[in-house]
């Protein structure tokens, strides 16, 4: 006899460790697995840190799914006598490109040779997991199609690699019945460097750029990390890649103008008091209309009133607007009432 359900359970418990345990949810560069993407402005909104994104236990776990089958993959490389290596033998970790100024890259799965189809030519190693529907338009339409997102991951990745490597091998398996799928790819010169040109022009914008749609409603609208800052109005987080202060600069790192310093990764998602916005992300609600040394003027878009953004008592910070629900109260007449307000309850937001 089965027994009621309890409101402790085992597998909630499991599910809750994965979502407690999940790390760091913010990259430190604009990577290769998710430049092929096509909304630049949520690309631009991912590299700065504009949203806070957590996963629940179930999508961890099937992250952790299409991990736990490289290993078999590479497994059934080498049963039919692929040599396969998944370290660098150089470093013995992971193979990595980067670009950029150190702001882009990313790593991948490995590189072969002796593939039926060409045995002689090395390739890079893309392994995948699908569901029955994905597997299924990946078989009628190829990878290209199917799946661009891969096949500009493999793209860049071919095209940095050092040396470079004209061909790739994209291994998928369909978790629903096993079946696998197996696709060469060539190495387009034109597009490799038309995305490392791409990756480029996200990272060196100093504001957001262009929206794919302007339809909140619209599926990859509707479904992305950053809708409620693009097309609602919550602010973004608070954060030293959120602040009108900070550039990337050389070497994957990022300079604070204010201060003058080179900011250290550990501090990046922390901020500081002194943290101002930059304008253009908060204009879904306001635009700046003003500015002098330390402090931004805005108005309201809903009503034309104005509020002032910055660190001194009578301005607001950027914590207060990040926790404010209602942008219509950021006004000089309400200033008072919502300091009160904030004072005492409301600490400075940490990623």
């Amino acid at each position: 006899m089965k027994i009621p359900e309890e409101q402790n359970t085992t597998i909630k418990a499991i599910v809750k460790h994965y979502e407690d345990n999940q790390g760091a949810t913010f990259r430190a560069h604009l990577g290769g697995s998710v430049i092929g993407r096509p909304c630049d402005r949520a690309l631009w909104y991912s590299f700065r840190w504009a949203t806070h994104v957590s996963h629940n236990g179930q999508l961890l776990r099937l992250f952790q799914t299409g991990h736990l089958a490289e290993e078999r993959f590479v497994n059934d490389f080498r049963s039919i006598g692929i040599k396969v290596f998944e370290t660098d033998p150089q470093t013995g970790t992971q193979f990595r490109v980067g670009a950029c100024n150190g702001h882009f890259g990313g790593s991948f799965d490995g590189v072969g040779i002796g593939f039926v189809e060409a045995p002689k030519t090395w390739h890079l190693i893309e392994m995948k997991t699908h569901n029955d529907k994905s597997f299924n338009t990946l078989l009628k339409k190829g990878v290209r199609d199917a799946k661009p997102e891969h096949f500009i991951q493999m793209q860049s990745y071919m095209f940095l690699a050092k040396p470079q490597l004209l061909r790739a091998f994209y291994i998928a398996v369909n978790k629903n019945n096993d079946a696998l799928y197996g696709e060469r790819i060539k190495l387009d010169q034109d597009i490799g460097k038309a995305t490392i040109n791409r990756a480029q022009a996200i990272i060196a914008s100093d504001r957001p750029l262009k929206k794919i749609s302007t339809d909140p409603s619209w599926y990859l609208c509707k479904f992305c990390d950053h809708h409620a800052i693009c097309h609602r109005q919550q602010a973004p987080e608070v954060n030293c890649r959120t602040c009108l202060h900070s550039t990337p600069v050389e070497n994957g790192e990022w300079h604070c103008a204010l201060y003058d310093l080179k900011i250290p990764s550990y501090q990046q998602k922390n901020g500081c008091d002194a943290h101002l916005y930059i304008p253009y992300l908060l204009g879904q609600f306001a635009e700046p209309v003003d500015s002098g040394e330390n402090w931004i003027r805005y108005r309201l878009k809903v009503n034309g009133k104005e509020f002032v953004a910055g660190r001194t008592d009578d301005q607001f910070a950027s914590s207060e607007i990040f926790n404010l629900n209602d942008k219509s109260l950021l006004t000089d007449d309400n200033l008072s009432a919502i300091k009160q307000h904030f004072n005492g309850k409301v600490v400075p937001h940490e990623a």
